[in-house]
Formats: C-alpha cells, structure tokens, sequence
C-alpha cells in the first residue's frame, strides 16, 4: 500500500506547494462522486493518482441530489432494462460497502385511478425490478390494497386509490458518501485537493496531453503537474474541460436543475417515503429524515452558471403544488418551507427529448491528444463508472510502454467508516460503540448519533471528545459541535464554513436553525485554527450567508446564461 496521503486542511497549503515535484500516473479533474470513484479504483491498482477540484468535494451535483442510491425503477418505464439491472446491482454494493451513509428505506408507490402506473403493470415492474436488481428476498416487493397504503401513510389522496407498491430504496448522505470515497482513496496514497482549479491542460509536442497547470483557489499559487493520463470527470464542467482540450465535438452536455424544499414534520407529519405522480406526469419523491420530510425534484433545463443554481418561486411553486396534489389534507404553505438546494444534472444531450426523458446513462469519449471523459451517469453507478474509466486508463498506460494493472478490487471493498464488517453487523457495531463513547463520557445518545453517522471512524471523534474538553469552554462551542468541527477541520479537509455546513454536516439543508446557532462560532473557530486574515474571514462568512439566504429565498427569476466555469479564486490580494 502507497503512504497514507493526510487529508487534513491545516497542512493543505504546504502540500499543494509540493505537487509539482511528482508525476502522476493518472491525474483527474473534478471532485464528485464520480472523480472519488475513480481516485479510489486506480489507486488500489497501484496507480499514482492526483485528483483536483476547484470547489469543495462534492459541491457540485454529488451534494445536491435525491439522496437515493436507487434502484433505477423509473427506468423501466422507459425501457431501459440494461441499467435498471446495473444500478440495481450496484445499489447493493454501495450500502455493503458504506452502511453507515447508506440506508434501507421502504419506498410506496401510491396507484391512483388514471396515474403513470397502473396496478397490474406496477406488480409487473416491480417483479420485473426485483429480478433484475437482484434484490433480497426481504427486500422484495409487496402490492398493498388501498386500505393497507393509507395505512403506511395516511395523507396520501383517498380519491380513486387503488392500492401501492412497495418496494426498498436506500436513502443516502450523498456529500459524505462522497467524501468517505475519498478518504479511503487518501488513506491508499492518492493525493487529493478541494479548491484547485485546473486552469490549462499541457501538452507535448505531438499534441498529447501530458499534465495539467492548477491554481489554488484560496491562497493563488500554481503549480505545472504531469501526468500519464488525464481524466476529466467535471460533472456539469466536462465541456469546458474539453473545450480546453479543442475537443468539443460530437454529443455534449444538456443541464438540468433539480430542487428539493425542506419542511418540518410538524408541518407535514409524512410517516413513509413516497413515490407519487404529479399533475403534468411527472413523478416526485417526498422522504422523511430526522425530524423533516424532503420533496423534490423538478426537471428542467438549465443554461445559468452550474456552481450557482438557485430555487426560483416557480421551482418551489411547482413542489408546492404537487404536494397538495397528493397530500390534499396537507396545508403547506410557502412559509413552511425551512430551507432547499437546487442542483445540476449533466446530462447527455439528446435532440427532442424533454428532460425527464433524457437518459441517464453514462458515456467515455477520447478526445485526439488523450484525454479521457467520463460523462452522465448517476451516484448508484459510480463504483461500476469507476471500473470502465480506470480499466480504459490502464490498457492506455500498457500500450503506451508502461506497466500492467490488474482488475478493480472495489466491489468489496470498504469506504472510509464502512470497516464495520458489512451492513448486517452495522447494528452491533453502532451498540458496541455507543457503549463505548459513554464509557469515556460520551452522552449516550451523541455518541449512538456518531457511530451512525461516522462508522468506524467514530473512534477518531471520542478520542477528540476526550482532547476537546478544554477548548470547548475557549470556543463557545459544545462537544457535539466541536469536535464534529475538529474532524472535519483535521480529517476531511473542510477549508471554509460552507464546507462544514453544507457537506460535512448538511445541516443548512436539514437543520437551518443550528446553522444559525453555531454560524458566528464555528467561524471564529475555523478563522483561528486555519489563521485567516480579516479579508478571508469576511469573505467566507459572506458566502455563508449568501448560502442561507438561497436556501431560504427564492429568487424571482433564474439568472441570465452564463459560461462562467467559476468565479475567479478568491484571495488574489491576500495571497503571501
């Protein structure tokens, strides 16, 4: 195993300074799920691997979905048999491999008179589904009479009812999914780095691409790297990737944005996820999780900058109404809604199809000087995308002189946190471990949070309860958000308060009340431990802010297009 790469951001300048003095055998641009993926599988082949993204990992589209790693039911509706077989599949090996950031959910399917599914052509599809996902027999599915459906959920619309399917999903913390990829591809030796920007590619004197320049976003500084081969994975940024590249030819992207809104369950008492038709056709996901229900998403196509897409009034008007279409007893107002993200799909264009139509599949395109793109595809896939990436990557290094890798080893492979012996031991892990941080004063039910939330990596975070106890009373911040803090500060790379909030705790979407609670706090922290000047600590509460206020107010209209890739890095002046 290559040395363990330190993933902390209290080290993260001097390590950038140093990247130039190696060359990598893959270098991959972007920092998604699918770019952690990759990172992950070359670098168990014995890959040297640097990776790059010019925001935080999983800012883009990996911390903005459904939070499902599901199944692919809605695409046997569009007969796409193939890939409701593959992500189904893959779907099992995601939560193997991560329970602790995956989740069986059981999932209903309401079956109304005149709505997209019918009851016999559900029972079918959803046999259909369970044979070609392979799902365990106490998964499967089960048809439910219109008494039994309102009996799981009450709220559901009464008038023409004919019964559900239920079926299992798996509900996901797609950011920490994310990061938890990318921490065990550190933990094996890759080099990773949130808030690079890879700003030119390089090439040699016959056209091949043979590095990449990147810019530290938070402090100015590039670097020249080389490269073997270099992988663009930029999620919605793929195009401007290959137009670097003089490569855009052929199928592109189509963006589309999806909203989700957030609303107290005192508001909306939703007992059962739900899978339910909308007015226009559509279908729509409403979720429970910790106290809030999440609804979403809309489909439309989207031209705006891709690091900033917002929730319009018609988005949230659209979610609005569709919740009082199918939970007419449901009295949601706009002043219900506590908070909401939107974000971007990058699609591959197809002429003519609207965009719940276009499909999700993902696709590999070379360009002439080399570079690799993996495009489309979706957060169930990511492991299998991985796979046929890396496997293209290695028989180029082998026909190019270099040396020969073996296959991928990650179909059962554990994440970061995931080391708790599979998801039927997960139980007994958490009760081992609660136990365990009582024991060394701990509260109890802190501690059972944490063992869930962080797997086996909880030990890091009793061990930094038992160090933190003294600075706690220093920092206006209590143990429970601390030492959270501390992790994320020390062990995944958070560099600003939008990372800690947002991806490393996501509590601005799910809890906005303890955002604004600990916001002045965790800032003051943070300033301290990472020495910000005044200018960077103005900045980064700025962009806090900015980020509460999308999430809570729609804007009236969606912005103007733009091509902007991002805005410029941020501290040009500031930089030593």
């Amino acid at each position: 195993m290559k040395q363990v790469q330190s993933f902390s951001s209290k080290d993260r300048k001097a390590r950038f300074q140093g990247i130039a003095k190696n060359h990598y055998e893959l270098i991959i641009i972007g920092g998604g799920i699918t770019g952690a993926g990759i990172a992950l599988d070359a670098v168990t082949r014995g890959m040297s691997v640097l990776l790059v993204e010019m925001q935080d990992f999983a800012a883009g589209t990996s911390s903005r979905s459904t939070k499902l790693v599901h199944g692919g039911l809605r695409y046997l509706k569009q007969f796409e048999v193939g890939m409701v077989a593959e992500v189904g599949k893959e779907r099992a090996v995601v939560y193997e491999n991560g329970p602790h950031v995956t989740t069986p959910e059981w999932m209903l399917l309401p079956i109304h008179r005149g709505g997209t599914f019918g009851k016999f052509s559900t029972s079918i599809g959803l046999r259909v589904y369970d044979f070609l996902a392979g799902v365990k027999r106490g998964e499967r599915r089960s048809m439910l009479s219109a008494s039994e459906t309102l009996k799981r959920e009450p709220l559901l619309k009464q008038d023409g009812l004919k019964g559900g399917g239920y079926y299992v999903e798996y509900r996901t913390d797609d950011a920490r999914l994310t990061l938890e990829v990318m921490k065990e591809a550190a933990a094996r030796g890759a080099v990773l780095f949130n808030y690079a920007k890879a700003e030119s590619l390089n090439y040699d004197a016959n056209g091949r691409v043979t590095g990449i320049t990147v810019r530290d976003m938070l402090d100015g500084a590039v670097k020249n790297v080389s490269g073997t081969k270099i992988v663009n994975a930029a999620g919605p940024w793929v195009d401007q990737v290959r137009e670097m590249d003089k490569s855009k030819k052929g199928k592109m992207l189509q963006l589309t944005k999806g909203v989700h809104l957030v609303i107290d369950q005192s508001k909306f008492p939703l007992r059962q996820a739900v899978y339910f038709d909308t007015p226009d056709g559509r279908m729509v996901f409403a979720i429970p999780r910790d106290g809030k229900a999440y609804v979403g998403t809309t489909d439309t196509v989207y031209k705006a900058d891709p690091a900033r897409p917002i929730i319009t009034v018609e988005d949230r008007d659209y979610i609005l109404k569709a919740i009082h279409y199918m939970f007419p007893g449901v009295k949601i107002t706009a002043a219900d809604v506590e908070s909401g993200w939107a974000g971007v799909r990058p699609l591959i264009l197809e002429e003519g199809k609207n965009p719940s139509e276009i499909s999700r599949k993902d696709e590999i395109w070379e360009s002439p000087s080399g570079l690799i793109t993996i495009a489309g595809g979706k957060l169930t896939g990511y492991r299998k995308m991985a796979d046929t990436v890396v496997d293209l990557v290695a028989k180029r290094i082998q026909e190019g002189g270099g040396k020969a890798y073996g296959p991928s080893v990650t179909k059962t492979l554990p994440i970061s946190g995931g080391h708790v012996g599979g998801s039927s031991q997960f139980p007994d892990f958490v009760r081992q471990q609660t136990e365990a941080g009582a024991a060394q004063g701990v509260d109890r039910k802190l501690a059972e949070q944490w063992a869930q939330m962080y797997g086996s990596n909880v030990s890091v975070l009793f061990r930094m309860a038992k160090e933190g106890s003294n600075q706690a009373e220093a920092s206006a911040l209590p143990i429970a958000v601390l030492v959270p803090l501390m992790y994320a500060i020390e062990q995944e790379m958070a560099s600003k308060p939008v990372d800690f909030f947002i991806r490393r705790t996501g509590s601005l979407l799910f809890d906005i009340e303890w955002t604004r609670k600990w916001k002045q706090p965790v800032i003051d922290y943070m300033a301290a431990e990472l020495s910000w000047s005044d200018a960077q600590k103005a900045e980064y509460t700025k962009e806090l802010d900015e980020e509460l206020a999308s999430a809570t107010h729609p804007a009236a209209h969606e912005p103007p297009s733009a091509p902007s890739v991002s805005k410029s890095y941020s501290n040009k002046k500031l930089s030593s």
